[in-house]
């Protein structure tokens, strides 16, 4: 059961070592401007592979468990689904469910732990593989990988870091679940944090906060929803941020370098390497500045 992108490595995987009964993944949607339907990135990956699909439009709802009991499985691989799964759906699988969550638990549970963690400033993050109960990312801990965020991770860099590790463990926790060898660890509930989905406002950068932390925000949302700023009434979007020196009001623009836009934060000051105006394509500072000069002492709110 998944959905995304980042949940295809491991369809992939698993599909090569194992008899995948199913696919479920979720329904078909609008995407984008021009609103065009658009399949998930697992089902596009499943029907590759030649394996059934199953897109509910609900999951708690007695013909969907007919459906997923009469498949008979003896376990269920859940990543990036999209949807909280009820008691009865996690107890149909003769071994229930195993989950791979982008994170290292019980740090960070919730939609969206690959943004949080670059957002709140982490050093290191990972895949925890996990025994499924009714809770948020609550349950019994099996496996772990771990990899360290850098400094110009953003959550498109890290989710491609991450994808491999989730089909690694994947592979991993079925091959002891098989031999009878896979144990639980509880989680510490009280170390726990949450990672909420993000909405279009949380890319609004506070350029009083210091530039550190302005980097990470700017990095944790990109691609989605972009990190932004006003420049006189326009929005512009900020992207590719780089931690400097420098010493100004903050929202102050210093002028323009090799790095990109230097802007001044509420210490230190961070260049970004490139931008975005409304109806245009993101474009290097340097291409964007050519066109629409930034003079030093603009202050952008």
């Amino acid at each position: 059961m998944g959905s995304p992108e980042i949940a295809v490595p491991t369809l992939e995987a698993v599909a090569g070592a194992h008899t995948v009964v199913a696919v479920v993944t979720q329904p078909d949607r609008p995407r984008g401007r021009g609103q065009d339907v658009a399949a998930p990135a697992v089902k596009l990956a499943a029907q590759r592979l030649g394996l059934p699909v199953l897109q509910p439009q609900k999951i708690r709802t007695p013909e969907f468990e007919a459906e997923l009991r009469a498949l008979a499985p003896d376990v269920g691989v859940v990543i990036a689904y999209g949807r909280i799964l009820p008691a009865s759906i996690l107890g149909v699988p003769r071994h229930g469910c195993l989950n791979v969550h982008a994170s290292l638990l019980p740090r960070y549970r919730g939609a969206a732990p690959i943004q949080w963690s670059i957002i709140r400033g982490e050093r290191e993050t990972g895949v925890t593989l996990m025994r499924m109960d009714v809770g948020l990312d609550t349950g019994p801990m099996l496996l772990e990988r771990r990899v360290a965020i850098s400094d110009d991770d953003t959550t498109g860099t890290l989710t491609t870091k991450l994808a491999p590790l989730g089909a690694e463990v994947t592979l991993d926790g079925l091959g002891r679940l098989a031999a009878g060898t896979l144990t639980e660890t509880p989680q510490d509930h009280a170390q726990h944090t949450l990672a909420p989905m993000l909405d279009k406002s949380a890319g609004k950068v506070d350029f009083t906060q210091p530039a550190r932390a302005v980097s990470c925000l700017v990095r944790g949302v990109d691609p989605w929803p972009g990190a932004t700023c006003l420049l006189g009434g326009e929005v512009l979007k900020l992207f590719g941020p780089r931690v400097l020196s420098g010493t100004a009001p903050p929202g102050t623009v210093l002028g323009a370098d090799r790095d990109g836009l230097v802007v001044a934060c509420g210490e230190g000051a961070i260049a970004f390497a490139e931008l975005q105006l409304p109806g245009r394509k993101r474009m290097s500072a340097r291409a964007l500045l050519v066109g629409r000069p930034i003079p030093p002492g603009t202050v952008l709110s």
